[in-house]
């Protein structure tokens, strides 16, 4: 089998499976393959960023890292779906609560997501584009939800190209009734369209902006299992 030359990536194209699970930190990648794959094989540690294909309920499936923020998705999974015939990208990440009713480990599902990146100018389309989940992981996720007994929000989600940013305000968002925010999503979602692949979203809460409520960096790594859970479900 022929090697793949990308540069972020370094192993053979059968090596993943056609349905990737991407956190972004590369602890959780390693704990999900550990805790929930059979017959894990690590395929990919350039930079650190783990990549693992294992079996899960007779399915393969893989999981890797993103690394955080748009311009880091935007390279593995525009590599993945390009270079590595990966039909469908599911982010399971973490958010910051936008939504009032929202709290530290509650479910997002991203429906569609709003940003601040001039990502999306790559394309020279003539108008704004609207990142969008795939329907079919959307609507498979949420029927695996309904299933587990989970209570998810699905929703419209902001995907911020700035983590510390004097003039972002959450507050202006609430009022469009975005859920949450985080860092990846708009990047997965525009390259996936333009791949004809699939990808979906799925956070679970890890502060509360507006109330200080917040999850440690370890829960973050290891705790966040129904998400986890979700993920793999649908696959």
């Amino acid at each position: 089998m022929s090697k793949t030359p990308t540069p972020h990536i370094s192993c053979n194209k059968g090596d993943f499976a056609k349905t990737i699970l991407m956190p972004g930190d590369p602890l959780r990648a390693k704990f999900i393959a550990e805790t929930f794959l059979e017959d894990v094989k690590l395929v990919n540690n350039v930079r650190g960023i783990h990549g693992y294909t294992g079996i899960y309920k007779d399915t393969p499936v893989s999981v890797m890292a993103s690394g955080m923020g748009m311009p880091s998705m935007g390279i593995y999974s525009y590599e993945l779906f390009n270079f590595y015939d990966v039909e469908n990208i599911i982010r399971i990440g973490t958010a910051g609560a936008i939504d009032k009713d929202l709290h530290v480990k509650d479910i997002v599902i991203g429906m569609a997501t709003c940003t601040n990146s001039s990502y999306g100018t790559q394309y020279n389309l003539p108008g704004t584009y609207a990142p969008v989940a795939s329907y079919e992981l959307l609507e498979k996720a949420v029927h695996k939800a309904r299933e587990m007994k989970l209570n998810v929000k699905v929703g419209n989600i902001f995907s911020s190209d700035t983590f510390y940013d004097d003039a972002l305000s959450l507050a202006d968002w609430q009022k469009m009734n975005v859920l949450a925010v985080e860092m990846e999503a708009a990047a997965l979602y525009m390259n996936a369209a333009r791949a004809g692949k699939n990808a979906l979203c799925i956070v679970t809460i890890s502060d509360c902006p507006f109330t200080g409520e917040a999850a440690t960096a370890e829960e973050r790594q290891t705790s966040f299992t129904q998400m986890m859970e979700l993920a793999l479900g649908i696959v």
